[in-house]
């Protein structure tokens, strides 16, 4: 009983409170989007924002269990929860049910199970075990191949559903290896392939490459008395040719039409308001549309005759912009700047290796997750299909993003005293 009333007197209530006002703010946002005036009542049990309300009860008890467990349970069983979500992302690819061109879930009776979203917080964990084991230093070679197989494992199994957004989730856990020792060269090299990218999405890929050599050409001409310096250049050189190719294969063989069109939007190749940037474009009317104040609650003409599709998935910052205006997504973004913020703090204040590498395995996958999602529906990154965080509908996203913030509670309740 003593360790009950000390685990609730323990727990950062700020996060939880947040957390909880969070999932509200989505609940009724989420009734807004789908709102049928024929069926005005918020507890209809048979629409999206009733079946909502019923993920945010059991996902908060799934919260308060996880409190009650001994936090040597997600420590010793990390790798069982790791490849137990391998299994169900095999699994996935063979009995799993297309929807919108992603085989990304697994029917059980009326509800759908998204094993890509349970693989986020396993991934973490098994990371965490593994950096946080004996000498394990994450500047040595070996440490960051064990590193990147325990990421890229999950990610490859996403990316055959295939489910690019979900599998792009990943990559922010490069931000956990630099904060554990990885090199900022590493930071530099992601940046710097993204450019690359954009540049050989824009231009044909000789002109990209044409003008590489002429940067080495620099480089070598004012550095070649640094052997290193012609060193570095050279490899970076031979990284950019393979990568270039390996871009421009990419985007014409692998990536579908639809996802072509999306980045093509984005970088303005192209201009098609009524074909593939509608759902841009109709996003960014409705956010626009609501002003300072909003247009009030249930009263946005953008979110009431369905003019955005996804509205109540992907989409729905939309309607937070539209019927509660700049200061309602100003508010909210605030609410999630302190909740990153808290769990920074939170990583940074643990005692344990294990718990401070997990928590920031929560905040990169939070912040990448909350960025990308409000980034798409303003117009600067291109559509790629993820939900954000406790908002949108969906029960898996909502269980496995609470499994995830609500561990790290457990493991902050420890540091204060918990046995």
């Amino acid at each position: 009983m003593n360790n009950q009333r000390s685990l609730f007197f323990n727990v950062d209530w700020f996060v939880i409170l947040t957390y909880i006002g969070l999932c509200m703010i989505g609940w009724f946002n989420i009734h807004a989007a789908v709102y049928d005036p024929l069926n005005p009542t918020i507890l209809d049990l048979d629409t999206n924002y009733g079946k909502q309300l019923i993920f945010i009860i059991s996902a908060i008890i799934i919260g308060f269990a996880i409190l009650l467990l001994d936090s040597k349970f997600f420590t010793t069983f990390s790798p069982i929860f790791y490849v137990i979500t391998i299994i169900l992302l095999i699994l996935v690819l063979i009995i799993g049910r297309n929807v919108g061109g992603n085989q990304a879930w697994i029917p059980i009776g009326s509800f759908r199970l998204q094993p890509s979203e349970f693989a986020k917080f396993a991934t973490c964990l098994l990371l965490a075990r593994y950096l946080s084991s004996g000498t394990i230093k994450v500047q040595e070679i070996r440490t960051q191949l064990v590193a990147a197989l325990i990421i890229l494992l999950p990610t490859v199994l996403i990316l055959l559903q295939p489910d690019a957004g979900s599998a792009l989730t990943f990559s922010s856990l490069i931000l956990l290896l630099y904060r554990e020792g990885l090199s900022g060269y590493f930071l530099v090299i992601e940046g710097l392939s993204i450019l690359l990218f954009i540049l050989t999405v824009l231009y044909n890929k000789y002109i990209v490459l044409a003008g590489i050599i002429v940067v080495a050409g620099i480089i070598f001409y004012y550095y070649r008395k640094s052997k290193k310096m012609i060193t570095v250049t050279g490899f970076g050189v031979l990284f950019s040719i393979l990568f270039i190719f390996s871009v421009d294969y990419a985007y014409n063989q692998i990536l579908k039409p639809h996802q072509r069109n999306r980045i093509d939007l984005i970088l303005g190749k192209v201009d098609d308001p009524r074909g593939i940037g509608y759902n841009l474009n109709q996003s960014k009317i409705a956010i626009g549309s609501g002003g300072i104040w909003g247009k009030g609650y249930l009263q946005g003409t953008q979110t009431k005759y369905n003019f955005v599709p996804e509205q109540s998935t992907d989409f729905i910052f939309c309607t937070i912009g539209e019927e509660w205006g700049f200061i309602g997504c100003l508010f909210v973004i605030g609410l999630y700047l302190f909740l990153l913020i808290r769990i920074i703090n939170i990583a940074e204040r643990q005692r344990s290796s294990f718990a401070r590498i997990y928590g920031y395995g929560v905040a990169s996958i939070l912040f990448f997750h909350i960025f990308i999602n409000i980034g798409m529906t303003i117009g600067l990154i291109p559509v790629i299909g993820i939900p954000l965080p406790f908002l949108s509908y969906g029960g898996s996203s909502l269980w496995s993003f609470t499994i995830l913030l609500f561990i790290l509670l457990k493991f902050d309740s420890n540091r204060m005293g918990i046995i």
